[in-house]
């Protein structure tokens, strides 16, 4: 029997990126925000078509989810690329003032042009997009200094596209979470779907918590910089290297559910997202 596919895109998501078509015409610059658990996956193939001539500020948040080693490898990575990455925890306020600095900078030379042109300077519009779930609107509410915008840890909750005034010099647009209308790579849908960076009704628990704990074992086995040592085995008492994914699923809800499979599966990706596995990521950067 074969798996159906993890395909997610809500008529929400459909009508807002027909709306943000058109607001991007009023911007100045594209804030970019990736999932720092699985940058190279929540970056979105449009990206370089909506950004066309504007600035772009790249940030990677949720930093707080990876160890240092691993954030200054993929600096360095993304270095490499001739791109500037700007780690952020929007939780926490971590890296803010780095991103409203880089913002405000990009638009300098905007207001250059307009002096030169006898108009008088205005404030820099950006907009924040990025995979639903990535963290966007607690960045913007991180960058006003309140809550002026819905957060939450789960994918979804912007639904409409906002204008927020953060200071004179910089306005922000809030967009919901954009997501490809078909996902061709389904390594990277089981990644969004582990993060909890796509809707549930998209996939099965059982075979995303089988994947995530298939791709724990290859990191692991990568090496000790990247990840806690013996992550589920530390948590669960279960050593997962001998088994599959499936296996330790099924050995997991025998040791601790009577063999209810759902609920395991539920409890090891709520740990997961949680960090209550530790620091875990589910990419590194390419060799």
């Amino acid at each position: 029997m074969t798996t159906p596919d993890i395909q997610w895109y809500p008529g929400h998501i459909s009508k807002a990126e027909k709306q943000l078509a058109e607001q991007l015409k009023l911007v100045d610059v594209v804030l970019e925000v990736r999932d720092a658990r699985i940058p190279l996956s929540t970056h979105h193939p449009q990206v370089p078509q909506w950004v066309g001539s504007k600035s772009r500020v790249l940030i990677i948040n949720r930093v707080d989810t990876i160890l240092p080693p691993l954030r200054d490898r993929w600096h360095l990575w993304f270095q490499r690329q001739g791109e500037t990455p700007y780690f952020t925890n929007a939780q926490d306020g971590t890296g803010i003032k780095a991103i409203s600095k880089a913002a405000k900078e990009a638009g300098i030379a905007l207001n250059q042009r307009r002096l030169d042109r006898g108009m008088r300077p205005r404030a820099v519009r950006a907009v924040v997009i990025g995979f639903p779930n990535v963290g966007k609107s607690a960045l913007i509410n991180r960058l006003v200094g309140r809550r002026v915008v819905e957060s939450a840890r789960r994918a979804g909750v912007t639904k409409q596209l906002r204008w927020v005034r953060i200071s004179d010099e910089l306005e922000l647009l809030d967009a919901p979470g954009v997501i490809p209308s078909k996902l061709e790579d389904q390594d990277a849908a089981l990644k969004l779907a582990i993060c909890d960076d796509i809707g549930e009704a998209a996939y099965d628990n059982q075979r995303v918590a089988s994947a995530f704990v298939d791709m724990v074992k290859e990191i692991e086995a990568m090496g000790t910089a990247w990840m806690p040592p013996e992550a589920l085995r530390s948590r669960y008492k279960l050593d997962p290297l001998p088994m599959t994914g499936e296996d330790y699923l099924h050995n997991f809800a025998e040791s601790r559910y009577e063999g209810d499979v759902e609920r395991a599966a539920r409890q090891i990706l709520n740990d997961f997202r949680k960090g209550l596995l530790g620091q875990i990521p589910l990419e590194l950067p390419p060799e």
